[in-house]
């Protein structure tokens, strides 16, 4: 390292002295804040979406299934909630210019981005390396990790733009330790820590925050690819687990960066 240079910001699985169990958000914490959060049409994303509206915030929803997304759009205006906003966008197929166009679309709208979860995930298959169908790796890959990267780096002017902007990334046990048959989705998510801790170093010193959550065993689709035959009662399901999400996607949490933060202890 030259000398001079920053010390790197690490996202590493620190102690906190945040605890979701007890952790009480006020209702306007997210008040005038615009969210942006990836595969908002079920499972943990809708939860946090509608958990992000009920305390302020103007939620931009998008995922890859329009009637879902609608779905969640009339849930909150329900509520008689923020208006939220919903882009339709499918990590697998989109091209730059549709990158391009989601982030003309909430500059346009908002003017800035206070805040990006990275929600969306594909699991693709639990398998030996030795026999991992190569398709299957490359578009693990893909949408939990390049698509990531693509989305981040056309919302960067936004979130920049923002007073106390927050970027926060997903993973998983998995993405910490590696364990046999995980394979692309344990990379993957392994890469999207990486990823944090680049952008965290990067923008160390300045309004924009990089952090990383792991949701823990929660009641989704996802989940039950992965164990097909736990018993999914006995999880937590998605609304149980947003009080990290609150914090870290707002104002309580300005200045905290580089960390790792588990949703269930």
């Amino acid at each position: 390292m030259a000398r001079g240079a920053p010390r790197a910001a690490r996202v590493t699985p620190v102690p906190s002295d945040f605890d979701p169990a007890s952790y009480r958000p006020r209702a306007d914490l997210l008040s005038d804040r615009v969210i942006l959060v990836t595969g908002a049409g079920a499972g943990i994303g809708r939860a946090v979406a509608l958990a992000l509206a009920r305390h302020g915030a103007t939620v931009v929803l998008t995922g890859r299934t329009a009637k879902k997304l609608e779905a969640v759009y009339d849930a909150i205006t329900a509520l008689g909630l923020r208006k939220p906003a919903y882009l339709p966008l499918d990590l697998e197929t989109a091209l730059a210019a549709d990158y391009d166009a989601l982030a003309a679309a909430i500059g346009a709208e908002f003017g800035r981005l206070d805040g990006l979860l990275h929600n969306a995930a594909i699991f693709g298959t639990r398998s030996p390396i030795r026999y991992h169908d190569v398709p299957t790796w490359c578009r693990v890959l893909h949408v939990n990790l390049t698509a990531a990267f693509a989305l981040t780096q056309v919302c960067l002017p936004l979130l920049e733009a923002a007073p106390d902007g927050s970027l926060l990334f997903t993973s998983s046990g998995v993405g910490t330790r590696g364990r046999a048959y995980w394979g692309a989705y344990a990379v993957s998510k392994a890469g999207t820590e990486r990823l944090a801790e680049v952008l965290a170093h990067e923008y160390e010193g300045q309004r924009l925050r990089v952090n990383v959550v792991n949701p823990g065993a929660v009641r989704t689709s996802l989940r039950a690819l992965a164990y097909p035959a736990e018993d999914a009662t006995r999880l937590a399901a998605p609304e149980d687990i947003t009080a990290t999400y609150l914090y870290l996607l707002g104002p309580e949490s300005a200045g905290v960066t580089g960390r790792h933060f588990d949703c269930q202890r």
